[in-house]
Formats: structure tokens, sequence, C-alpha cells
């Protein structure tokens, strides 16, 4: 299912509004079960390059568009190449 539409990311951004689950494999684990067949992985802010521009975010979180290919994940910026997503969680301190 490739391609990432804009009102994937919107659904995942409003479960992401209240707070999140207490780890980042927990709250892998409820979006994995909430939007069943999709990748998402779950890491933090600082986990990501700062070059990068979120494809998506709110106060709690940014999301990056991952694309696989050649049996390698990446990073990408092309909603029409992606087939996930990563949640990077902002750091609750700075909140």
């Amino acid at each position: 299912m490739p391609g990432i539409d804009r009102a994937f990311l919107d659904e995942v951004l409003a479960r992401l509004a209240v707070p999140p689950a207490p780890t980042f494999g927990a709250l892998a684990q409820a979006l994995r079960a909430a939007f069943p067949g999709r990748h998402i992985s779950v890491c933090g802010e600082d986990d990501i390059s700062p070059r990068l521009a979120p494809a998506a975010e709110n106060a709690v979180a940014l999301i990056y568009y991952v694309a696989a290919g050649d049996h390698c994940l990446s990073l990408t910026s092309d909603p029409a190449a992606a087939t996930g997503i990563v949640v990077a969680l902002r750091d609750p301190e700075e909140i």
C-alpha cells in the first residue's frame, strides 16, 4: 500500500494530541493496532536529523515518511513513495 495521504497523518496526529503511551514500544503497538497494515515506528525527536523536514507535526510529535526499497528503509519527503511513517516524539520537558 504505497503512498501516505494527509488524512492518515491527521488521524495519527489526532491520536497524539493526548499524552502518548509511556514508552516508544507501547505507543508503536497502540498505533499499529489502530492502523493495521501500516508500517509505524516510534522514536525520540533527537533520533532524527534536524536537517530533515517533517511531513506533519503537532506539539507532541513530528511525523516523517518512510520508504522501503531495495530491502532497505529510508526517510523520504515523497508521500507517494512512502510505505510508512516514523513518529518522533518531542521531549516532554520542551512541550
